[in-house]
């Protein structure tokens, strides 16, 4: 798999979050450098918690013809890690080795999976280092 990073799933929701006008940047410029450029990629966890946040947890959910339409031009093209036996051994090890919570653990799975070397979060603990990955927090500084 080739690309750069690969973006959790608070990028992806924060490029849709006017909240804070400088994260929202931020998000979009991953994701638009993710989806435009091929730098980076997601899992099929990331595309779940994604909906899933969109369609229950946001003050206005987003009409299911608009989800669709992201997830079609934008989504789906990431979508580059899936579930398999092999992944969620690794994620258990990640959670012993590290104490993350469980789906945690499986966002560094499977970035470690996909071979990039930098996994955007804002959740992860910023500028930890698990494999040949480095959890970078976009939003720092």
């Amino acid at each position: 798999m080739s690309a750069d990073y690969f973006l959790d799933t608070n990028i992806l929701l924060y490029s849709f979050d006017p909240a804070d006008p400088r994260k929202q940047r931020i998000a979009k410029m991953l994701v638009d450098g993710a989806v435009h450029e091929a730098r980076g990629l997601i899992s099929s966890q990331v595309c779940q918690e994604f909906c899933n946040v969109m369609l229950h947890k946001v003050a206005t959910p987003i009409p299911c013809g608009q989800l669709a339409d992201y997830l079609e031009s934008t989504i789906y093209p990431l979508i580059r890690v899936l579930p398999s036996p092999r992944l969620f051994a690794e994620t258990l090890l990640i959670h012993q080795q590290t104490q993350y919570r469980f789906y945690d653990s499986l966002i560094v799975a499977a970035a470690l999976e996909s071979g990039v070397s930098t996994l955007y979060s804002e959740d992860l603990q910023h500028d930890r280092v698990i494999g040949n990955l480095r959890i970078i927090n976009p939003f720092v500084g």
